[in-house]
């Protein structure tokens, strides 16, 4: 109680400010009379990959901007690049949008084809509503599969564009200036994107928290996904070696 107290008196402005804006945002889907939450259910699946990059451009971004409060207490600074960061998470969401349903799709039929059981049969427990352990498992597989083969090259692509983002002053047109792919690669900390990004976080995260989305319904799916980006972009912000 005592940490709370202290944190609250050391709370600014913006900080409150933030707050009234994700009580405003969320307030909607709360309230069943403003058929908000439905809206937005029969937007995400008619338009998954629209929806998607709004989605992650917000919740990812703001993640990134909650890491560089923690480190240096604001949540922007010059040479940022907000919007080049919404730009950059939005393509990134449509990416990961796109890899769920492959991976949903190829790691079942992966596994019938490895343990020679029906695909139909292991699709039927994956989709069903009743939370069994065999759901679970299929699940664990999936998240599996999409973050050790799909993770690894999305996250390591979006340490180049924020690379690419400081080196360019944080503007629109900076971001879509040619990337020098090679220099950034050798420029990465592969100390702490290797050691920390790629061994710890995706078993020890990554692998629970996406078994916990592909148990969800599907409407929840994406949407929990893009929650996620919240923590993914505080883990790849704070990943910085630089204090």
């Amino acid at each position: 109680m005592y940490f709370c107290i202290l944190y609250l008196k050391k709370m600014k402005k913006q900080d409150w400010l933030l707050i009234l804006g994700v009580v405003i945002v969320l307030t909607p889907f709360f309230i069943p009379a403003t058929g908000f939450f439905a809206w937005f259910n029969n937007a995400t699946a008619t338009h998954p990959f629209i929806m998607a990059f709004f989605k992650f451009a917000i919740l990812a971004t703001l993640g990134e901007m909650l890491a560089l409060r923690i480190r240096k207490g604001v949540y922007t600074e010059k040479g940022f690049g907000v919007l080049p960061r919404m730009m950059v998470w939005g393509f990134l969401g449509m990416c990961i949008t796109m890899a769920m349903m492959i991976f949903k799709s190829g790691t079942p039929f992966f596994m019938s084809k490895v343990a020679s059981c029906d695909y139909a049969s292991l699709m039927d427990v994956f989709n069903s509503p009743t939370l069994t352990w065999g759901k679970v498992g299929i699940a664990f597989c999936v998240s599996v599969a999409m973050n050790t083969i799909f993770a690894p090259v999305m996250m390591t692509f979006h340490k180049c564009t924020d690379i690419h983002i400081l080196e360019t002053g944080g503007t629109v047109a900076g971001l879509l200036k040619p990337m020098d792919m090679k220099r950034m690669l050798g420029s990465i900390n592969w100390d702490v994107q290797w050691g920390l990004v790629f061994k710890k976080t995706i078993p020890l995260f990554w692998y629970p928290a996406h078994t916990i989305t592909f148990i969800l319904p599907p409407n929840l799916q994406v949407l929990f996904a893009a929650l996620l980006g919240v923590a993914l972009g505080l883990i790849l912000a704070l990943a910085n070696p630089q204090k």
